[in-house]
């Protein structure tokens, strides 16, 4: 049976997934793609549902199928693949980190945020802590996170929560008044903190850390974006060990 109706209580709670509010209310996000979905099931991900147009039918036997109609109306892609997973948040209580890891302290762009996790996924950051940070669940979020969302550990909670979880490990912030962070020795295991995008790093997180270090640029250049700050600091610190 092909769903052709947007007002499907099925196709409703999909489409409320765009909001935050439900995200969280209903413990669930959306992945959209055929290649995002056919990696979400392959890292073992809860997926409660998965929709796709007639098109993809073959592709994911198990699914349910609407009209392109509809899966327009739940999409948030520009050109749509067809395919739409629905995936279960996974439950993370809250741990102190077991390797080198990543605190970000008020990110707020989603695209910046699904982008760090991307680069964390790809340089061995399995777990990131977040504080006041967008979420990371954001459709946005997990486009940009091109499917490191599902191989790292995510864990929100307020400021003092998550500085007392790192007590005893070294943190090292990102700030343009730190050290050359190519030149810099780490210890073998840190907290790397990247801050906001407009405001850097809050007192509360500075006053907590050991180390403090730099990208060096050229004059002629003021700043650079959040996320590729972290790249680089990623696979700087790691190579330094």
């Amino acid at each position: 049976m092909v769903i052709t109706s947007k007002s499907n209580p099925v196709i409703k709670t999909v489409a409320s997934l765009s909001d935050k509010k439900f995200r969280k209310q209903l413990n669930l996000y959306l992945v959209e793609g055929i290649k995002p979905v056919k990696e979400c099931l392959k890292a073992g991900c809860e997926i409660e549902r998965i929709i796709c147009t007639v098109e993809n039918g073959t592709l994911f036997p198990n699914a349910t199928v609407v009209s392109d109609g509809v899966f327009k109306s739940i999409s948030s892609e520009k050109t749509p693949q067809g395919v739409i997973a629905v995936v279960k948040i996974p439950e993370m209580p809250m741990a102190s980190p077991k390797g080198c890891c990543l605190l970000l302290d008020c990110l707020q762009d989603p695209g910046n945020l699904g982008t760090v996790i991307r680069t964390a996924n790809a340089a061995g950051y399995e777990e990131i802590y977040l504080i006041n940070c967008t979420d990371p669940y954001s459709p946005k979020s997990v486009r940009a996170s091109m499917s490191g969302i599902f191989f790292v550990r995510l864990y929100s909670g307020s400021r003092e929560e998550i500085l007392n979880l790192l007590n005893g490990v070294p943190v090292i912030c990102a700030d343009m008044n730190g050290e050359d962070v190519f030149g810099f020795k780490p210890p073998e295991k840190f907290c790397l903190c990247i801050g906001n995008e407009g405001g850097g790093i809050s007192s509360e997180v500075s006053e907590k850390a050991q180390y403090t270090v730099k990208i060096p640029m050229r004059e002629t250049c003021e700043s650079l974006n959040a996320a590729v700050s972290a790249g680089i600091a990623m696979y700087a610190l790691k190579n330094n060990i």
